[in-house]
This record gives structure tokens, C-alpha cells and sequence, in this order.
């Protein structure tokens, strides 16, 4: 899509939205009124909001309220600082007086899944579990799942090439194949969909997103290693009819969401989502003559239906398709330099199908069935070395609930099939297996304060034998809003090593491969404290964790021994990751909302005796959001930002003028929300206010950009590049160098429209 056109589109879907809006606000309004309180309590400064039409009030000094409503069904929501929400639906025929009573609550009681597989909420939970919900994925608006996590604090998206933009989610400082991310609990996004599976997911189609820090292979086998990330669809039943999201930015980015629901008669109803990000503007900022940006076109389609049963027994099925064209590289590359050694460009086709789903069984009894089906199909050139790779998993898993006194148990088996292969030396034949395995899992509910989970998962790998996984949670709560949990756990991750390290694909250096590398495993514990703390004029949540993770057989890219190899091997030693980490969530009644985080972690391995920083982890992160919610304008302003500490990055050799050590540095952006018309917000900003780029410090980024096939670079007889005029600091091609995005300061716009 052309700039041009991407504005003609801008301006029409403006046009069109505009004139609907005005045209609901010449629509009759009619008043809605009365007061909030809690028993004799007056709730000054309560709040009365409208979703669907984007719409709210706040109560006065005697708690009393005022919103003007067009004619119709309407649901409005009450709530109050410390209270517990109240809906109500209303038939609008004419005035009205609606007073409300609410009732005190603790505040903590969102709904998790991530950490038993069974639904409670989080002041329940023996595990700490993390929610990030929709209004969190608008404050800082993205075009990925990916990009959104930024702002969570522990959690980074890490950029792992500077020439085609691939990246990985690291937990407390774990590279990314040690985190698993699920979509509605299934494994989908694993093993070669690491790299691009985050992409593509509607975010209007995310109800929220969990985050589990540590290990949780006794739930979900192999790859819950550092933690996971599951995704949570919408409930077609609960979803807006329609809901349409487009953004724009400076760069020429675009980004389409669209979301539509229907019902099928009597028996279904299915959630449609699209989603279409456009990339084409080649763009050399730093004067490298490659890319800032890899240039890409995706599509996705996802499709969830709810299927309508006797006894509101549950049935869901949901489907999505990806195709990603996505390349980066010298500025003049074209299509037909693919596979060549004259023009450098790294050009990647994705294909991808899921399924997933879940089915209650039609018996007295709580038994669940969900499986999921990935077919990944990657055709990728990386200079004119291709990597051609195919991998296939399929995952079906029982489980059975049982509540008895004070226990609630879950039992479950689970079968995983695996297959892989590709054309690169590592892997002589296809890779194919199938993992049967078995859980069992104890919720204890010791008395009214403690809680007691054990758990256990035995897996039984064809390659590797039997992998036996336990793990334990105490949660002891002091009332209802204060609590701590001490959590203990072991992980495995059975490796493929060509799909999660992108490194090992890129770049001139030789990947040595220096044993048959046997899983890594881990173990882990984890002391939390989650409390509200509440005041006359405010309240806040309060989170603190202190973790320390313990690897064997650790597989970590050794770039140190050699600098023109990356061997991998297991870890003759030992590697560990331990720190602590605060989260901060503060509301005022003014509308004023804040959340601030900070992580400070120790990542190393230590072999030999001798003890080594990992590389691309940062020792400190802080992550913030301050949000300020104008009714009387119908504007939100979100300022959101994150910030990291030193890491280290990797070198070519002792002559590599590059920095050996990242700066602290930070990604800053702002946002303000219009939200005057019904159901449709208008949304801008500007992304990276500070302007920030790795190049800052750094005579360069890629090492011999001017030289991507080491045409011109000379070598002694061991295969050590040599100093000369041409290349005084003995480099080789080399794009692994990268902490930071190239992507400059830059402006966007959006509009988002709903239906309920």
C-alpha cells in the first residue's frame, strides 16, 4: 500500500466515522440520575460508566450522579475504589432515577487459569498469576501481542536481528524457548512458532493476557521452563457485535483490526477476528545501508465458535491462519537477489495453521477434553544460506475435577506429537515423536487461610526417557487483601535447537554443535506478596516476588570461546537466574491510575569455576503507565514507558570497537484518547519520545555492513579473520549485536469502533 493511498484510507474511514457519530448525537437523549452509596455511606466521586457508548459520569461531594442516554437498552456500571462492581440494564423510554448500593470488596477478585488449569480467582490462587487486560493493550497501542508485553514488568520482547526483526519473550532474564506461550491454554506458540507466533493475533480478539513467572512443566510439559504466557480469547458470548480498529504512524505502518460476531440460529455463535499489518517504506536511519525495519505484509484470521449445549455444558473449536512475506537487508535488495551472494537480504514466507478447543464431556462429572494443531511452514533465505523447515504438533489432554472436602483434585493424561525437519546439518532426519504423559494436581484448603497445592507431571520422551516434573504452593492469607505464596517447582525443555536461536542461522560465524544435547532442566522457587492497601483518597496493589532459578544441562550460544563460532553444548556447570521484582498499581479518585514495576536480576553460568554474565540480559528494568481519565472532556491521556539496565552484548573479538556493555536506556510514548462519540474512540500519539537507537553509542550496529559475504575479508589459516586496512578491527558480517529497536521517534493515529 502506497502512503498515499494509506492516507485516502485514513480520511474516508474518518469521514465515515465522524458522520456516525454525529448522527448518534442527534439521536434524543434522556437523563439518568441518582445516588451511590454503601449502606448509610455516601460514595463521593464514584464512577458510572457506559461501555458501548464509550460514555461515563463521576458522583459529586453527596454522591450523586448525572449521564444523558440516547433511547434504548443500555448496561451502565457502577464502581467505587474498594467496592465490588455493580451492572445494571436499562430499557431508556425516558427520564430516570437509578440509586445504587454497593458492596465492599477486596479488590482482588479477577478470574485466573494459568496457574491450576482450573478457573479461581487470583486472591485464591496458590500460584501468582499476573493479568493484563484489554485496557492495559490500549494504553500503549501495538500492531503484535509481541511489542504489547514491553510494558510488563520481568517480561521483554527482545529483538534477536537487526536485519529481519525476529524476536523472542524473555521472563526474569530466561531467553525466549524457556517461555511458553499459550492461546486459551493450549501449546500453540512453541519450538519454531517461538519466533513468529506472537504475530498476527487480533488484539481486539484478547479478553487478557496471564503471566506465570517460574516453572510450570507439571501442568504443560516441556518448555515451561522460566514461566509462560497464556492469551485469553473473548467469550463470543460476551463480545461487541462488531468492533473495528485501524492505525497509522509516520513510518507507514499500518494496522488493521476487525472483529465480528454472529450467531448460527439456536446452536452457535462464532467470533470472526482480521487482522492486517502493511509494511513497505524502506528506511536506513542510522546509514548502514540496511534496513531499520524489516518490510512486511501479514495476514491473519482467526475464528472462534461457542457452541450452545444441554446443561450450559462447555464446547468451543477456534482456527487461525497466518501468512507473513517479511524481509530486511541491503537497501537496494529486490525479490530476485533471494538466495544470492550479491545483493544481502534476509527474506522470510510464513504459512501457519491452528486449531484448538475444548469440549465438556457429557457426564455427571467434571471432565474436560482440549487438544490443539499447529502445521508451521517457514521458506526462509538468510544471505544465501537458506533455512527451509516444517514442523507439526498436535496435543490432546483429559482432565478430571473432583472437589472432595477440602480438596480439589486434578487428574489428567496428555498426548503430544512432535515433528520437525529441516535442511540444515543439525537435523539429519525428521525429528517425530509422541509424548504420553499424566498429571495429578491437589488444591488443599487447609482452613480459611492456607492453602496447600501439590502437584506432579510424568513424561515419557522416546529421545530422552522419563521426565518426572513436581512442584508445590503454599498460600497463606492474612485476610481477604493481603496474602503471601511460596512457590517450588521443576522444568524440562526437550531442545530444537535451530528453531528457537536465530542466532545460530545468521551472520558468518560457524555453529558448532559439540555433543547430542540432552534437556535442560530447572528448578525453581518463588516467595510473593500481593496486598491492597487501602486510603481515604486512594488505594493501591502491592506485589513483591524473590525468585532463584537453578539450570543443569543448561544449552547456552557460546560466542566467547571462538569469536568467529557459536558452539553449543550442555553446560558442564551450572547456570542460574535469581532476583526480586516490585510491582505497583496505584488509583486515585480523581482519575488518576498509575502502575510502576522495577526487576533487578542476576543471569549467569558458571563452568570451570569461572563465572559469566549471560549475554543479552539486562541486570535492571523498570516499567511504568500513568493514565488520567478526563470525563468531563472525554479524554484519556496515557503516558507509558519502560527502561533497562546494563547488558552484555556480543563481541566479535578484542579488536570489536563496538560497546561491550548496553546503556541504560528507555522507550517512552504518549497517547491521548478522544471518546466524545457513541462507540467510537479517536486515538494518537507519538511512540519513542526520547528518539532512542542502539546506534547512539556505537560507530555501528551490524559488524562489516558494507561487506555481508565476507567477500573482501581475509582469514589465517584457523579461520581467524585478520586485521588489515580494509578491516582493521578483524570483523566478520555479523547482525546478532542488538538490545535495542532501530525504529526512531515517530507519530501515530488510530480510530476504534464498536457495537455492542
Amino acid at each position: 500500500m502506497s502512503k498515499n493511498n494509506f492516507f485516502d484510507l485514513k480520511n474516508i474511514l474518518l469521514i465515515a466515522f465522524v458522520f456516525m457519530g454525529l448522527q448518534a448525537l442527534g439521536q434524543e437523549n434522556f437523563r439518568v440520575s441518582g445516588k451511590i452509596t454503601s449502606g448509610n455511606a455516601i460514595l463521593a466521586y464514584a464512577n458510572v460508566s457506559i461501555a458501548a457508548l464509550s460514555k461515563g459520569a463521576t458522583t459529586d461531594d453527596e454522591g450523586s450522579y448525572e449521564v444523558m442516554l440516547p433511547e434504548g437498552i443500555h448496561t451502565l456500571r457502577f464502581s467505587f475504589l474498594g467496592f465490588k462492581p455493580k451492572e445494571i440494564r436499562l430499557d431508556i423510554t425516558g427520564h430516570q432515577t437509578l440509586n445504587v448500593d454497593l458492596e465492599q470488596g477486596s479488590g482482588l477478585d479477577e478470574v485466573v487459569v494459568s496457574g491450576t488449569l482450573k478457573a479461581m480467582t487470583r486472591s485464591k490462587s496458590p500460584v501468582p498469576v499476573e493479568i493484563y487486560s484489554q485496557s492495559f493493550l490500549r494504553e500503549n497501542p501495538t500492531p503484535n501481542v509481541f511489542e504489547a508485553l514491553q510494558n510488563v514488568n520481568g517480561v521483554r520482547p527482545q529483538i534477536n536481528c537487526n536485519v529481519c526483526n525476529t524476536g523472542d519473550i524473555h521472563i526474569n532474564g530466561l531467553e525466549g524457548p524457556y517461555t511458553l506461550v499459550l492461546i486459551d491454554g493450549m501449546p500453540i506458540v512453541s519450538g519454531l512458532s517461538t519466533v513468529y507466533g506472537l504475530s498476527g493475533i487480533p488484539n481486539a480478539l484478547i479478553e487478557r493476557v496471564e503471566v506465570v513467572k517460574g516453572p510450570a512443566s507439571s501442568l504443560y510439559g516441556t518448555e515451561a521452563v522460566g514461566g509462560l504466557i497464556n492469551i485469553i480469547t473473548k467469550n463470543p458470548l460476551s463480545s461487541d457485535a462488531v468492533v473495528a480498529d485501524v492505525m497509522g504512524s509516520s513510518w507507514g505502518e499500518v494496522n488493521m483490526d476487525l472483529s465480528l460476531k454472529s450467531e448460527l440460529g439456536d446452536k452457535a455463535i462464532s467470533l470472526l477476528g482480521v487482522n492486517y499489518f502493511n509494511y513497505g517504506n524502506a528506511r536506513d536511519d542510522n546509514n548502514d545501508n540496511f534496513t531499520d525495519l524489516t518490510l512486511q505484509d501479514r495476514i491473519s484470521v482467526f475464528n472462534k465458535w461457542d457452541f450452545k449445549r444441554r446443561q450450559n455444558k462447555l464446547f468451543y473449536l477456534a482456527g487461525r491462519f497466518l501468512y507473513e512475506d517479511r524481509w530486511g537487508g541491503e537497501m537496494q535488495w529486490e525479490p530476485r537477489f533471494r538466495g544470492g551472494d550479491s545483493i544481502y537480504g534476509e527474506s522470510i514466507y510464513t504459512t501457519r495453521y491452528e486449531l484448538i478447543g475444548k469440549y465438556q464431556l457429557p457426564v455427571s462429572e467434571a471432565i474436560f477434553a482440549q487438544f490443539s494443531y499447529t502445521d508451521h511452514d517457514q521458506n526462509s533465505v538468510y544471505g544465501d544460506v537458506p533455512y527451509l523447515a516444517r514442523q507439526r504438533i498436535g496435543f490432546l489432554q483429559v482432565t478430571w475435577e473432583k472437589e472432595v472436602g477440602g480438596h480439589t483434585l486434578l487428574l489428567g493424561t496428555a498426548g503430544r506429537y512432535n515433528f520437525y525437519n529441516d535442511n540444515t546439518p543439525a537435523t539429519k532426519t525428521s525429528d517425530e515423536v509422541v509424548i504420553p504423559s499424566i498429571l495429578v494436581q491437589d488444591n488443599w484448603q487447609l482452613d480459611v487461610k492456607n492453602t496447600l497445592l501439590l502437584g506432579a507431571r510424568y513424561d515419557h520422551d522416546p529421545r530422552h526417557g522419563s521426565i518426572f516434573t513436581p512442584r508445590v504452593a503454599y498460600k497463606h492469607g492474612f485476610n481477604d487483601d493481603h496474602s503471601i505464596r511460596l512457590n517450588g517447582g521443576t522444568g524440562f525443555r526437550a531442545v530444537n535447537l535451530f528453531t528457537e536461536d536465530h542466532a545460530a542461522l545468521t551472520g558468518s560465524r560457524e555453529v558448532t554443535i559439540l555433543e547430542d544435547l540432552r534437556p535442560e532442566r530447572s528448578f525453581n522457587v518463588n516467595l510473593n506478596y500481593l496486598g491492597k492497601i487501602y486510603f481515604r483518597d486512594f488505594f493501591f496493589t502491592l506485589e513483591a516476588s524473590a525468585w532463584y532459578t537453578h539450570f543443569s544441562n543448561a544449552i547456552l550460544p557460546d560466542y566467547d570461546t571462538d569469536p568467529n563460532k557459536i558452539i553449543y553444548k550442555n553446560l558442564d556447570g551450572k547456570a542460574i537466574s535469581k532476583g526480586v521484582s516490585v510491582n505497583l498499581d496505584l488509583n486515585l479518585l480523581n482519575g488518576f491510575k498509575g502502575r510502576v514495576g522495577a526487576t533487578y536480576q542476576d543471569v549467569s553460568r558458571e563452568e570451570n569455576g569461572l563465572k559469566t554474565e549471560q549475554v543479552l540480559t539486562e541486570s535492571f528494568m523498570g516499567v511504568w503507565s500513568l493514565n488520567y481519565d478526563w470525563q468531563a472532556a472525554n479524554l484519556s491521556i496515557d503516558y507509558t514507558g519502560n527502561a533497562y539496565g546494563p547488558m552484555r552484548l556480543p563481541l566479535l573479538g578484542d579488536l570489536d570497537p563496538r560497546e561491550e556493555y548496553s546503556p541504560l536506556y528507555s522507550i517512552q510514548n504518549i497517547q491521548i484518547t478522544y471518546k466524545g462519540f457513541a462507540g467510537l474512540e479517536i486515538y494518537g500519539g507519538v511512540k519513542n519520545l526520547l528518539n532512542w537507537t542502539p546506534n547512539k553509542n556505537n560507530r555501528f550496529i551490524i559488524a562489516r555492513s558494507q561487506d555481508p559475504f565476507d567477500k573482501n575479508v581475509q582469514f589465517d589459516t584457523q579461520g581467524n579473520a585478520l586485521s588489515t586496512a580494509d578491516n582493521p578491527y578483524a570483523l566478520t558480517f555479523d547482525p546478532s549485536y542488538v538490545y535495542a529497536p532501530n525504529q526512531g521517534i515517530r507519530g501515530f493515529l488510530g480510530l476504534r469502533y464498536s457495537i455492542d
